[in-house]
């Protein structure tokens, strides 16, 4: 760790001098696919990006014995069509320069056709050292992911977001070690909006009042085919900086910390891939999971406290071929509630704040099994993937997790989804 920091701080004086060592002319290099989705959904889901990054199913909302969700839904876009400039430019102190620019039409707006940055970034390389500033994927995303077809890529599974970030790795041979301070944008936590609002909210104020950056230390190891990780991912939010006590509003000093652990292994040989990650996530709403955090006391100076939603969740990835690539993704996820229990607000009942808001506090797991088969030449990438995706739901206990009663009840939705991809 010590050298790392030692690196990044020999890098950052180097800088004003560097480009007068070496005034060779960057290169650019365009990239990008066109990428068409045809999607069918058994059930309404909860989606993004226009319903092709597919989350979960909603449960069930019945009325006069008739489930109001069980909407069956087609459709066909190519908003995730993406390009990029990949950027080779002059040596560094010695250090090799290149960059990344890259963006897609999947971004915010009232039509899901607004142009979004996904990657824009700095990277240093030297012998077995290298320093990235800029935005790129987090790293318990990776840039490694699940072969599967779906725009979602694996996710809620899978940690999926990328975020603005400072980030230094360094090998010793087959051993090396990943350190990374971030800062959230497009991803975010969920929380408390307003002052005593009991709504789920995503927003960049939870992270940036905190001050602290996330901070992120892996261990990594790289053998032939084989590549693992073992890594802790750190956070600190801070929910709320005011709020109404008695009429009169005053700030307040809240956080909510976490620590989420993290194993990933990985093999690549011939035409053999077998990818698989678990986590001990808590409050990774903004990685796009389905968890967070709940009130579980209310403090005399009208501040609250927090304790993070803990959650076990994993996924397997194997896939065969070339030309002829078949794939399985299994994908798990258990609710396992809070070290303590929530405070009850009465007939608001518990707050919880999480990805998806109060339609997914009462979700006790989630499973995913995504078989496809592509077909895979020069620029052109066919394939037809199907994605059964069962949630279990129930009744909230006190501690965030899900009574194992009567009314725990399962909903599954049947995706089916066909992809034309043209590459340049």
């Amino acid at each position: 760790m010590k050298k790392l920091l030692i690196m990044a701080a020999m890098l950052c004086a180097s800088l004003p001098f560097a480009f007068a060592q070496d005034t060779s002319r960057v290169s650019v290099k365009l990239y990008g696919f066109v990428r068409n989705y045809l999607t069918f959904d058994s059930r309404k889901t909860y989606t993004v990006i226009g319903g092709e990054y597919n989350m979960l199913p909603y449960d069930e909302h019945v009325v006069d014995g008739v489930d109001l969700n069980a909407v069956p839904s087609l459709q066909m876009q190519a908003l995730t069509s993406r390009f990029g400039l990949a950027l080779t430019g002059p040596k560094l102190c010695g250090w090799a320069s290149s960059g990344k620019l890259e963006g897609d039409f999947g971004g915010f707006g009232s039509t899901n056709t607004v142009l979004r940055l996904r990657l824009a970034y700095l990277k240093l390389n030297r012998g077995g050292s290298e320093f990235l500033v800029g935005q790129d994927w987090h790293p318990l995303s990776g840039d490694i992911m699940p072969d599967v077809l779906g725009m979602a890529a694996g996710a809620p599974f899978r940690p999926h977001s990328r975020t603005p970030q400072v980030r230094a790795t360094q090998y010793w041979g087959a051993f090396g070690c990943t350190a990374a301070l971030l800062w959230q944008l497009q991803y975010m936590n969920n929380g408390p909006k307003n002052a005593s609002d009991s709504t789920s909210t995503a927003s960049l104020d939870y992270a940036n009042h905190a001050l602290w950056p996330e901070a992120f230390l892996g261990l990594n190891l790289k053998a032939g085919g084989f590549y693992g990780q073992v890594g802790v991912d750190a956070q600190i939010i801070r929910p709320r900086t005011h709020a109404v006590v008695d009429g009169v509003t005053r700030k307040v000093d809240e956080t909510v910390a976490s620590l989420t652990p993290t194993l990933y292994a990985q093999y690549l040989g011939g035409l053999w891939s077998v990818k698989f990650r678990t986590l001990l996530a808590q409050n990774t709403s903004h990685l796009n999971q389905l968890n967070g955090y709940g009130v579980t006391a209310v403090n005399e100076d009208g501040s609250w406290s927090y304790a993070p939603l803990r959650a076990s969740i994993s996924y397997l990835n194997v896939a065969v071929g070339k030309t002829w690539r078949a794939n399985l993704f299994l994908g798990y996820m258990k609710n396992l509630g809070a070290a303590t229990d929530l405070h009850d607000f009465g007939t608001a009942g518990y707050l919880i704040y999480m990805k998806g808001g109060q339609d997914f506090t009462r979700l006790n797991s989630l499973y995913r099994i995504a078989p496809s088969v592509s077909y895979n030449v020069k620029a052109f990438n066919l394939g037809l993937e199907y994605e059964w995706t069962a949630a279990t739901y129930g009744d909230l206990a006190a501690n965030g997790s899900v009574l194992l009663n009567d009314n725990l009840h399962q909903v599954a939705n049947h995706r089916v989804l066909a992809l034309v991809k043209y590459n340049f």
